[in-house]
């Protein structure tokens, strides 16, 4: 079955690591991790459909966890907002370097980069401007 993903900047992380410690450091409220985010995915059934959450950090993506559902939330100022809820497990990728932008983008399972296997449990990335230049030309 086709699914989509998304791919978001992990703001505040600079490795994996942070995140891990971040999400275990909270209490969350369905024992899940979520992410909240002012836009609803158009895609919606296709992302429930097995997409995951892509995670970038300094300008690669190095990591993803499994959506498991999508819940509306209201902020404190009254905006109607979408909770991601993710699985707790997060599992790393090999490292593929990403543009900066802003809220989430669409990923497609195509051009996703595939999970590191579990003999290998970490990559280590190229440097942020080496990346940045490798993606320019094409070659990442």
């Amino acid at each position: 079955m086709k699914y989509i993903n998304l791919v978001k900047l992990c703001v505040g992380a600079a490795q994996i690591e942070d995140l891990i410690a971040w999400q275990s450091s909270r209490a969350w409220p369905e024992g899940q991790p979520i992410h909240v985010t002012r836009m609803w995915p158009k895609r919606e059934d296709e992302l429930l459909a097995g997409g995951s959450l892509y995670w970038v950090f300094k300008g690669q993506i190095l990591a993803r966890q499994k959506v498991i559902s999508l819940e509306e939330v209201i902020g404190a100022d009254g905006i109607r907002r979408c909770a991601i809820s993710l699985d707790l497990n997060i599992i790393r990728t090999q490292a593929t370097a990403r543009r900066a932008f802003q809220g989430w983008r669409y990923l497609t399972q195509e051009d996703s980069p595939p999970d590191l296997s579990r003999t290998r449990p970490a990559e280590v990335p190229l440097p942020s401007d080496l990346a940045r230049a490798l993606a320019d030309i094409g070659l990442i």
